[in-house]
């Protein structure tokens, strides 16, 4: 084994550090910057190669010992050998250094936070276990650092062999909302979809049987929900429905402390919610403007959507962004006037295209711009900025402390759009 002793330049999206060695870019994992380590290749490709630690010679002063004894081996936490502010200090700056890349200056990154341990509600399972790091195989879990307690209190009172099987879903919080005291503060998904109920989501509650659903021609006809599954939780004043199983943020604490500004500073006649999910930002843009319209192509979100803006002035599109801004953008401005704000969330992979030339082409006079990639967030903000739109204001919406998991909120206003 060839060992090679380097200096550790920047992290990077993604976790690790990179070095050069012969010229060639080094990514090394569980290192900080301006570390001296002795590091081993592990494997190589072209233009670059991946190493792992064999022993750290100098550590950054930042470096601290990891509280959890999977650390390493679960593929979750990649930060936990660094101090809070150093892992807040390095999350903002590669959020800062994607958005400099792309052509627009960003002069400091505001920072929304919470605990560094003890704040996820929501784990993804697998036979009971979590995944090894860069691997199929299961960890047993009984106790995980980042968990809620409630999450903790099912791990350790849930043996791994009376754990669901496959792919599961768990979400527990103090906020869940439960019908009478003492009812368990976790849910676990039960089964799957197949053989799940169907709903028509015309703001309706109707339970439809498989066969039945045949026969419908609602908006949401064929949408499913298990209703084993139903969450509701207490966030900023309101309770908001979920499907388990569906995606909801895991972290309460910093949502709550997000939305300030998230919608805090949005205000008006008509909003648009682009990938609206089950609705969170629309229930509270909805104490803001008179009428709110959502959009998101997974109907069974939207189902959910409805319940949680039920009695507000609202229209729900079960359909993409790309479908709804070729057929319905503009019989929505027509019937409820031009849109005086968007709030935009879209996957990873970002917004669509068609989204977003129809943006840039909007003159929406205020956008903010949410994403869990801070490199196609960086991508689509450059479009926005070139189409005449200001940057006003960029935040860490610091999430998932002990991860680099970076979410991003970028406040833009049409300037001298109009």
């Amino acid at each position: 084994m060839d060992v090679h002793r380097i200096v550790t330049e920047k992290m990077v999206f993604g976790g690790d550090c990179i070095a050069k060695i012969d010229g060639k870019t080094v990514f090394v994992p569980f290192t900080l910057p301006g570390e001296t380590v002795d590091v081993a290749i592990t494997s190589e490709f072209r233009d670059y190669a991946r190493a792992r630690i064999v022993s750290v010679v100098t550590p950054s002063p930042d470096r601290i010992q990891p509280v959890c004894p999977l650390y390493g081996t679960c593929g979750g936490c990649t930060l936990q050998h660094a101090r809070s502010c150093c892992q807040t200090e390095i999350r903002s700056s590669i959020l800062r250094e994607a958005f400099s890349r792309a052509g627009i200056a960003v002069p400091c990154v505001s920072v929304v936070g919470g605990n560094a341990f003890g704040y996820r509600s929501r784990f993804q399972l697998h036979d009971g276990g979590l995944m090894r790091r860069e691997s199929d195989a299961v960890v047993p879990v009984g106790h995980c650092a980042v968990a809620v307690p409630e999450v903790n209190e099912y791990f350790a009172g849930t043996p791994m062999e009376r754990r669901p099987k496959g792919r599961v879903h768990v979400f527990g919080s103090e906020r869940l909302a439960s019908p009478c005291c003492g009812a368990p503060k976790v849910i676990v998904a039960q089964g799957d979809k197949k053989n799940a109920c169907r709903q028509e989501g015309q703001g309706s509650r109707r339970w439809k049987t498989k066969k039945k659903a045949a026969s419908l021609h609602g908006r949401y006809t064929g949408t499913v929900s298990v209703p084993g599954n139903h969450c509701t939780v207490r966030v900023g004043g309101k309770d908001l429905s979920f499907d388990v199983q569906g995606f909801f943020q895991s972290n309460l604490a910093v949502l709550e402390k997000s939305l300030p500004a998230i919608t805090g500073g949005l205000s008006g006649h008509h909003a648009l919610d682009m990938y609206a999910g089950s609705g969170t930002f629309s229930a509270f843009l909805a104490d803001r403007f008179d009428h709110v319209t959502l959009v998101e192509h997974n109907r069974d979100a939207v189902v959910y959507a409805e319940e949680n803006l039920a009695g507000t002035s609202h229209e729900s599109f079960g359909v993409s962004g790309d479908v709804w801004t070729r057929f319905h953008a503009e019989r929505c401005i027509q019937e409820h006037g031009p849109f005086d704000a968007a709030l935009v969330d879209p996957p990873r992979s970002g917004m669509e295209p068609s989204v977003l030339r129809w943006l840039c082409e909007s003159k929406i006079p205020r956008i903010n711009s949410l994403s869990c990639d801070c490199a196609t967030h960086a991508r689509d903000a450059a479009f926005l900025v070139r189409a005449g739109y200001r940057l006003e204001r960029l935040y860490l919406l610091d999430f998932y402390p002990q991860t680099c998991h970076i979410e991003s909120l970028a406040m833009f206003t049409s300037g001298g759009l109009h």
